[in-house]
């Protein structure tokens, strides 16, 4: 079979971090620092005043500095080999690693809860709420006060600049925006639809903006034969088609200036403000998110147990503590669950995105082509790797691709086969 391959650009490096990771590293090593001083505070304080509830406690938060540091060694982990030539696609995916871990050492805790508090359903105990209750309290502040550190980690600025080489072009414009070189000038193309019906909106500066501009013209083509033709008027500050866009907002379009074709595509643009689910969780860092889920959860059992043990206090119902234990237990595993089930989908290699999926499919295929296989998948967090094998009967080469798929800022690792077909 004849066919023409294509390398991603060459000498790019696969640091594939989240924009955030040595921010959340920080955090993660701080609530480690403020829960091994509580425990030792407990552990000690209980020691010296013979109080088994405060070193169990102690002993307890032991155990959640423990789950604290799996996140956090990953993070150095990952920072200090990103650029190890080891790891194929980098150390991105270290996170959710660190993530899935965390989500099983958190199922077991609810299952240790839940099988305590069955336990003290069955074989009630005596419960010393002077002390207690005052632990339980102490044990929440400190959660409060890590998740404070830990706040944010899991909300992430969307700016694609990711840190790495591949030939993109920069993404400052809006996404209905395409910029074409001409000499030591430029062409603005964009969909205008602030004010009535949307048209497309021209601006020409430099070499553009003289007497050449009257040449401007353009062509869409949808679902690679659909053709529509746009004539263009000049407005003073910028040209204006005199026809209307119709939707959807997604189209190959081939730009006629002094007698050169330049290929541009437009894809739908999204009307909601900020990030659809989809995009927020290709940005996700699963590794603060478990570290963060580890405090909540925290949290949560002793907002529980204070509640269960005032209600025990004051109204002699001692079956609300065990109780509370097994709300919390339940609680526990669900927050396991999603989280186990969202990182073991980036380990597993699933297709992050079927709607991305789509939009890559039909902004090339849009030009006529055929996409024969398409793999995507997440490297790490706001960083996805494509490869994409295209049959074309035109003269097209990696580059041509390469150019139309540049607005996808989210594509940090792509690979690109073309094969020719006859003509």
């Amino acid at each position: 079979m004849n066919s023409t391959a294509s390398i991603a650009a060459a000498g790019h490096n696969h640091i594939f971090l989240g924009t955030g990771h040595e921010r959340n590293e920080r955090k993660t090593w701080g609530v480690i620092a403020l829960c091994s001083a509580m425990m030792l505070v407990e552990i000690i304080g209980g020691s010296v005043f013979g109080s088994l509830a405060l070193v169990a406690d102690g002993l307890h938060m032991s155990t959640h500095a423990g789950a604290m540091l799996i996140a956090a060694l990953a993070y150095t982990y990952a920072r200090r080999h990103a650029s190890d030539a080891r790891f194929v696609f980098g150390t991105g995916k270290l996170g959710d690693l660190a993530g899935f871990t965390s989500a099983i050492i958190l199922a077991m805790i609810a299952l240790l809860i839940g099988y305590e508090a069955v336990s003290r359903f069955l074989a009630p105990v005596p419960i010393h709420f002077r002390e207690a209750i005052p632990i339980a309290v102490v044990g929440l502040l400190v959660n409060i006060v890590s998740a404070w550190l830990l706040s944010g980690g899991d909300h992430h600025a969307h700016g694609h600049s990711h840190g790495h080489e591949h030939g993109h072009e920069a993404h400052g414009h809006d996404s209905e925006t395409r910029r074409v070189l001409i000499g030591d000038g430029s062409i603005e193309l964009s969909i205008d639809e602030a004010e009535g019906p949307p048209h497309f909106r021209a601006v020409l500066t430099g070499a553009a903006a003289g007497p050449l501009a009257k040449t401007l013209e353009l062509e869409t083509v949808r679902n690679g034969a659909e053709r529509q033709r746009f004539h263009f008027v000049d407005r003073g500050a910028y040209w204006e088609s005199l026809e209307e866009i119709p939707e959807p907002h997604a189209f190959g379009a081939t730009l006629g200036f002094a007698g050169t074709q330049y290929q541009l595509f437009f894809e739908e643009h999204e009307h909601a403000h900020g990030p659809g689910a989809a995009d927020a969780s290709m940005h996700r860092d699963n590794n603060i998110r478990s570290a963060y889920i580890h405090v909540l959860a925290d949290a949560a059992v002793s907002v529980l147990a204070i509640t269960g043990l005032l209600l025990a206090r004051n109204f002699g119902w001692n079956w609300m503590d065990p109780l509370a234990g097994i709300i919390g237990a339940l609680v526990i595993a669900n927050w396991s669950y999603g989280l186990m089930r969202d990182a073991g989908k980036i380990l597993m290699d699933m297709n992050p995105d079927a709607q991305l999926t789509r939009r890559l499919r039909q902004t090339i295929e849009s030009n006529g082509d055929r996409i024969v296989d398409l793999h995507l998948w997440r490297l790490g967090p706001g960083h996805l790797g494509a490869v994409i094998s295209i049959a074309t009967s035109k003269q097209r080469d990696c580059e041509f691709y390469r150019a139309q798929l540049s607005h996808f800022g989210l594509l940090s690792h792509l690979t690109i086969e073309v094969i020719p077909l006859g003509s």
